[in-house]
């Protein structure tokens, strides 16, 4: 799964908020550069979405699920790989908070745009819908502790449940989620530029799952609509990446060329094999090879 979230969100990246052009294409191939934004962010680098789904997944894997747990592992995932794609504003408060005690001090979480949904994916695995909606909600309102926030978060979350325990085919996504999060209106997938409300960035991601019908599609589709491309293609990707329904068809130079480093391709690999040994979850994720 973080395999597939950090191609998702290095693809995607290079489209935030910029339509693709002849020399940039959307077709899915290869990364490309932005123009204007992430200027830190190279081709084949992975930005806040993912390194926030690793904090996740690590808080996941410890058993350890308290704001305060959420929080440092945040703060952690940060110090330890400072990067680029972070918004202004919380790349400047990780940079001055300490600690999670701190960070939990010092926090507005009254963000209705989508960081509780962007680093959920994860939370996904665990076993029960309750559990999902409990555990997606407490990580999300440390930072998004509002009705679209939150509940954008639970949304993502759940998409994931539903296709990897095979609940049913993807076109019951809508349905399902009303049942289970009433903050959010599911049964209008979002066809369009996407953002910056979290609500309608997971709208999106839910348009996304409903056309597609492969990893690679997702990725193309996820452009085509625009506008807050890496989050969305993040948040579809993780429940993509567990469904029966798409087709695992990434390209080899996508796979070959996700970063490297102490805390990239390699690192994430060892995340998802320790997810599905803990989650009895299958390893489905596109590579490394070899």
């Amino acid at each position: 799964m973080l395999i597939e979230i950090a191609i998702a969100d290095a693809y995607g990246a290079g489209f935030e908020y910029a339509d693709p052009t002849p020399d940039r294409p959307n077709d899915a191939t290869a990364y490309v550069r932005h123009l204007r934004f992430h200027r830190r962010v190279q081709p084949g680098m992975f930005t806040d979405d993912t390194q926030t789904s690793c904090a996740i997944a690590e808080c996941l894997l410890a058993g350890t699920t308290t704001p305060l747990d959420f929080a440092s592992a945040i703060v952690t995932a940060f110090r330890r790989d400072p990067r680029g794609g972070y918004a202004r504003g919380f790349r400047d408060f990780l940079e001055g908070v300490v600690d999670g005690p701190d960070f939990l001090a010092r926090i507005r979480p009254d963000s209705e745009k989508s960081g509780g949904a962007m680093r959920v994916g994860p939370v996904g695995l665990l076993g029960s819908i309750e559990e999902v909606l409990a555990i997606s909600a407490t990580q999300a309102r440390i930072t998004h502790d509002t009705p679209g926030g939150t509940g954008a978060a639970q949304g993502a979350a759940l998409m994931v449940f539903h296709q990897l325990r095979c609940l049913g085919p993807i076109s019951d996504l809508p349905e399902f989620l009303a049942e289970h999060v009433p903050a959010v209106d599911w049964r209008m997938p979002h066809r369009g530029r996407a953002g910056p409300k979290g609500e309608q960035i997971a709208r999106t991601a839910l348009a996304v799952l409903l056309d597609a019908s492969s990893l690679t599609d997702v990725l193309r589709r996820t452009v085509e609509f625009g506008g807050d491309t890496d989050t969305v293609a993040a948040i579809a990707m993780a429940a993509a990446s567990v469904s029966s329904e798409m087709r695992r068809d990434l390209s080899e130079t996508l796979i070959d060329g996700l970063e490297g480093g102490e805390y990239g391709r390699d690192y994430l690999l060892e995340l998802d094999r320790r997810l599905s040994a803990k989650f009895a979850a299958p390893i489905v994720m596109a590579g490394p090879r070899g």
